[in-house]
Parts: structure tokens; C-alpha cells; sequence
């Protein structure tokens, strides 16, 4: 499933278009027991209970692919008869009418959904006449297939917050009362998920609101696909991974130094795979991608086994992508301190230049301000924009940073003094006929 058919199926959840034609649901209480079931004609809803229910099917179909949206596979015994993908095929074709199997499924969903509290289940059945385009993605009045499918949303039901309230019948503020309140879905799924633009029956599109715990006891328990960890704990996973490579070691003090040195390759193997081919496969690191990035990375001969082994330990099942384990926010976080480094060294090699031109003499510290972390990293100068203009090799790459630059020979420099004229200090340079002047590469006669 990518991010194109999710919003095909987003898309469609509007009041013009939708063809949602059943909704069904089931409010249970705090102690796991079913208070009340009901069944709608969707479309014949009234407007504002509509619009609510609308945008509860629609939040599970929101979020981010990886990290708040997952498609899971069923293993090859829940295809099976009697196994899980068969009851939801049942339930999908049954187009939720079939209480039997409605009752069944609302047992599964209270018996694995561990949660404190009150909630509601809703389901939504819809059938999607998906049309056929062209290469240029333009729609054609030819029909492929009917996607029939089914929206689970689960939302958890809470008291409104006390507080003040006029009470009409009395005519008068007080207490206004606490009602149970319907809020946005913390899970769902669609059943079949959309992949390709076509019903893929071996999978199940899942939804998070929490991408650190997306419950995983939920996914095998009641839908009976294989569990998949989200984004978010892969990239808490591979973090993890280097603390317990580098702890008690040497290297412990540089344990965030190594962190985002495997970071800067990730990324830029990812963004190599980006250009190359936008759609095509992510990178998959498994254990020899690994093993070379650590050896891009100048990993030492030490550390890299007890890196390999502790990766081997978290991924050695299923290998993550680069972009699933890439830390992007950790990487532009340390993006101004990374800047901040190349100046200082752009300094440093200004000053070098400076007193190798000078012989020595007469140079004044260049001091570099710290630079605010707090501040947005594109704010700060590009370290080559600094060379970006070249000076003649006789002035020498430091007069980039001097309002006024003057080289003269030595034996002329002791009659060089300042002066002031009118108000204002000047520098005095005594001149003879037939001296070389030039002025910013103007020849220029005395």
C-alpha cells in the first residue's frame, strides 16, 4: 500500500462522494462488557452525526506509511480455512449484516484491545468502482475492479471535563453535567488493504494514533496478521543498539559521535536511493549493508564486531530500510553544531594562510562568536560561500574578513601612520613616482 492509495481512499470520504452504504458499532464499557450495539444506513445519517462518523473513518486512514499506517501480512495458516483472513473476508462480503459474525467480531476486539476504560468499535462497509487511468494518471470512464472493504475504527470514550455551565431550566450557572464523549480513533485497520489500486486480500492496512506502542498483541490476536514494529521503535531500536555496542567500552565517551556518524550514512544512502529511482524500492540494511556502512564509516576494528553482533541480535529477522532507521530530527538537531565546526576549521585555515603571507608579524586573534544552537540552522553562512570570491594570491584568502585590507612592502611600511583630516581618522600612505598600486585589482597611477 503507498502513500497515492491511501489518498485515493482518504480522497473519497467527502460528502459528495461517498458511497459508504453500512456502518455498525459496538460501545463497551470499563468492565469488557458490550452496552449497546447498533446498525446504520450511513447515508441516510443526519448531517451532523454524518460528518462526525465521516472523519472518524477517515482518521484511520491518516497518518504517516511506516510509522501510523502498517500493512501486515496474514501467515499462511490464517488463510486457511477457519482462520483469520477468511472470517474478515466473511464479514467484508457479508457487507455487515451478518450479526453473528458482527457479535464474533466484537468478542475479538474486547478480548485482545488492552485498554482502560471505555470504547467504541465502529466499522464502515463501502464499495469503490476504481477507475482505470491512463499513463498520465487521468481518470477514464472504464472500470476495473469493485474494491469492496471494510473501516475499523476503535475510539476510546471519556467524561468531558467538569466545569461551569448556564442550566436552563433553573436559569442559572452551576454545574454543568459530564457527558461520555466519542474521541478520535487510537486504532483501526482496513480490511483488504488498497495496494496497487486493487483489493489485496493477504493483507490488512493497520492504524496507530501511539507509533511508540501500536499495540502489538492486538495485530496477532485479533486480526491475525504478523506484528510489525512502527518507524518510531525501529529508530529507538537501532539507537539502542549502538549504547549497548559502545557501553563499558573506550568508545563510550563517543557514543553520540558514532551515532550520527552511522546516521550521516544512512542518509546518505537514502537520498542516493531517492535519486536514482523516486518510486522504486527502499534500502534494505541487513547484515553486509551494515558492515559496510561501518566500514565507510571508519568504525573501529574493536567496536565494529560488537556493533555487527548487537545489530545481528535486534534486526537479524527482519532487516529494517535506511529510511525506517534513519533519525532524521537527531541529524538536523546536530546540523548547526556540524556547521559551527566547519567554520572554526575555515578560520583556522585563514589564520594559517594569514601568517605564512605576513611572515608572523602583526596578526590579530580572529575570535569566532558561538553560534546559537536555538537558532535555525539555515540561517548561518554556507563555510564555501566564504571563499566563493577569489582574491589575488598576494592578498591572501583573510582579507575576505577585513573591512579594509592594505599589504605594502616592508621596507615602506614604517612610513604608513594614521592621520586625522576633517574630523576623521585616516591612513597616511606616502607615495613616489613610478610606485605599483593596485586597488582591489585596479592598476591605479600615483
Amino acid at each position: 500500500m503507498t502513500r497515492k492509495d491511501l489518498l485515493e481512499l482518504k480522497r473519497r470520504l467527502k460528502k459528495e462522494e461517498c458511497t459508504i452504504t453500512r456502518m455498525t458499532g459496538c460501545y463497551v464499557g470499563g468492565n469488557k462488557q458490550k452496552v449497546v450495539t447498533f446498525a446504520e444506513s450511513f447515508l441516510n445519517l443526519p448531517d451532523d452525526e454524518f460528518y462526525k462518523y465521516l472523519e472518524i473513518a477517515k482518521k484511520a486512514l491518516s497518518g504517516t506509511l511506516g510509522n501510523n499506517q502498517l500493512q501486515l501480512y496474514f501467515p499462511t495458516e490464517e488463510e486457511m480455512s477457519g482462520g483469520k483472513q477468511q472470517f474478515f473476508m466473511g464479514l467484508n462480503k457479508s457487507e455487515l449484516k451478518d450479526n453473528g459474525l458482527l457479535d464474533r467480531f466484537y468478542d475479538l476486539v474486547i478480548e485482545h484491545y488492552d485498554y482502560v476504560g471505555n470504547f467504541l468499535i465502529l466499522l464502515f462497509h463501502d464499495a469503490y468502482d476504481v477507475m482505470d487511468k491512463t499513463s498520465d494518471r487521468r481518470s477514464i470512464d472504464e472500470s476495473t475492479e469493485v474494491y469492496e472493504y471494510t473501516i475499523c475504527a476503535i475510539c476510546p470514550v471519556t467524561l468531558s471535563k467538569p466545569g461551569l455551565g448556564y442550566i436552563e431550566e433553573e436559569n442559572k450557572i452551576g454545574l454543568r453535567l459530564r457527558d461520555w464523549v466519542v474521541a478520535a480513533p487510537e486504532n483501526g485497520f482496513v480490511f483488504p488493504a488498497f495496494s496497487d489500486r486493487s483489493a489485496d486480500v493477504h493483507s490488512v492496512s493497520y492504524y496507530t494514533k501511539n507509533a511508540k506502542d501500536p499495540r502489538p498483541e492486538f495485530m496477532s490476536g485479533c486480526l491475525g496478521v504478523a506484528a510489525k514494529r512502527t518507524t518510531t521503535q525501529q529508530k529507538k531500536a537501532f539507537e539502542n543498539v549502538v549504547k549497548k555496542a559502545v557501553m563499558g567500552t573506550e568508545h563510550e565517551d563517543d557514543t553520540e559521535a558514532i551515532y550520527l556518524a552511522l546516521q550521516e550514512n544512512l542518509c546518505d544512502k537514502v537520498e542516493e536511493a531517492e535519486s536514482m529511482q523516486q518510486d522504486g524500492p527502499a534500502v534494505e540494511v541487513g547484515k553486509e549493508t551494515f558492515a559496510r556502512i561501518m566500514e565507510e564509516c571508519q568504525i573501529d576494528e574493536y567496536l565494529a564486531p560488537r556493533l555487527a553482533e548487537a545489530y545481528e541480535e535486534e534486526f537479524g529477522q527482519e532487516p529494517p530500510t535506511a529510511d525506517a532507521i534513519l533519525d532524521t530530527k537527531t541529524l538536523a538537531k546536530n546540523e548547526p553544531k556540524k556547521i559551527q565546526k566547519e567554520l572554526m576549521g575555515q578560520v583556522q585555515d585563514l589564520k594559517e594562510t594569514l601568517s605564512k603571507v605576513t611572515g608572523g608579524e602583526g596578526i590579530n586573534p580572529i575570535i569566532v562568536p558561538p553560534l546559537d544552537l536555538a537558532d535555525d540552522a539555515s540561517d548561518l553562512p554556507d563555510p564555501s560561500d566564504v571563499l566563493a570570491s577569489e582574491p589575488s594570491k598576494e592578498l591572501g584568502e583573510h582579507a575576505l574578513l577585513c573591512d579594509i585590507f592594505l599589504r605594502v612592502k616592508p621596507q615602506r611600511a614604517a612610513a604608513v601612520h594614521t592621520q586625522v583630516i576633517d574630523g576623521k581618522n585616516c591612513i597616511i600612505i606616502p607615495v613616489e613616482d613610478g610606485d605599483d598600486i593596485d586597488i582591489n585589482g585596479l592598476k591605479t597611477l600615483p
